[in-house]
């Protein structure tokens, strides 16, 4: 899977939570915090994904 698309994919989430939770009436700086925290879980993810498919190349050789 290509980083735009886990991080596109991966933005939506987070869109859909905050909007869950905007809908749930819980205060907008909670909502901030989820969506920064959800934001940093996507790119130690992200980061993850990329380097497990980065160290496989390598190994090939």
């Amino acid at each position: 899977m290509s980083v735009a698309l886990y991080s596109a994919g991966y933005l939506l989430v987070i869109a859909c939570v905050c909007y869950l939770a905007d809908l749930s009436h819980i205060p907008e700086p909670y909502i901030a915090a989820i969506a920064v925290i959800m934001l940093g879980i996507g790119v130690v993810g992200g980061v993850e994904t990329a380097r497990q498919k980065h160290s496989n190349s390598f190994n090939d050789f």
